[in-house]
Parts: C-alpha cells; structure tokens; sequence
C-alpha cells in the first residue's frame, strides 16, 4: 500500500487566476479533492497533508484552509517531505535506527508535487534549481546531491 504525500504550493504566486477565474491554489485544492474522492485509490494508499496525521475530514479542512502566502520554498518543503517519509519508516519498522532498512518490508511512497511552475524563491533571491541541506542518505544518494 503505497503512501501518498500532495505537495502543493502556498507562495503567493499561487494567487493568480485562471481563466476561469479561479486562483491557481483553488484549483489545487480541487484536485486534491477529487483524488481524494475516488474510493479505489484511497483504499489502497494512506494519504496525508505534510505533517498531518488526522482523519480523512481534518485532512480535508486542513486542505481548505491553505492560503497562499510567501516565497516558493519547494527544496526546503521536499526536505520536509523526504523527512516525514523517512520518520514514518522509522515508526512503522521499516527502517531500523543503525540497522538499515528491512528489505522485505517495501512501502513505496508517492509525493504529488502541484505547483504553478513559477521561480523559486528564498529571503536570498530567486533561485535556478531545487536545493536542500542533505542529512540522510537514503534519500540524498538517489538524487545525487549528497
């Protein structure tokens, strides 16, 4: 049963609209909603809100209440992301602190990233690529950043 983590953007540049009128965070929200809303994969994955570990309806509240705000702080936030599913690992046996990873117990782990594709952003200026502080290797060494 895979793990399904959405990753949405809140910068402000989530603030603009659509042609129809809706604003770019709206209509994430609204795929959110409407993958949420198809039983089969729900039944087949666990589905969190980064650092959310409620029920389906605090999910979906959470979810409604995101505003865009801010920079577009995509490393720091997949960092974040990275981190949670390496916590989860951990928690649920999968990962053995100094013992490494059991091999037999595989939970693959899918990370929906939804975004406006606009520049990223830092309180030190825009930047070109992704970048994030590395302190694991188990997920630094398959991007090869570390």
């Amino acid at each position: 049963m895979p793990i399904l983590l959405f990753l949405i953007d809140t910068s402000a540049s989530m603030n603009q609209r659509s042609h129809l009128g809706t604003t770019y965070l709206d209509t994430a929200k609204g795929a959110v909603e409407t993958f949420m809303k198809v039983p089969t994969d729900r039944a087949r994955g666990r589905v969190s809100l980064a650092g959310w570990k409620e029920n389906h309806a605090t999910f979906m509240n959470e979810l409604k209440n995101l505003q865009a705000e801010g920079l577009t702080t995509l490393g720091q936030s997949l960092r974040t992301a990275f981190d949670l599913l390496n916590l989860n690992r951990l928690v649920t046996g999968i990962d053995n602190y100094g013992q490494g990873r059991n091999p037999f117990f595989l939970e693959p782990a899918i990370i929906i990233t939804i975004t406006d594709g606009s520049k990223l952003t830092t309180t030190s200026g825009v930047q070109d690529e992704v970048s994030y502080v590395c302190i694991s290797l188990g997920y630094a060494k398959a991007f090869g950043k570390c």
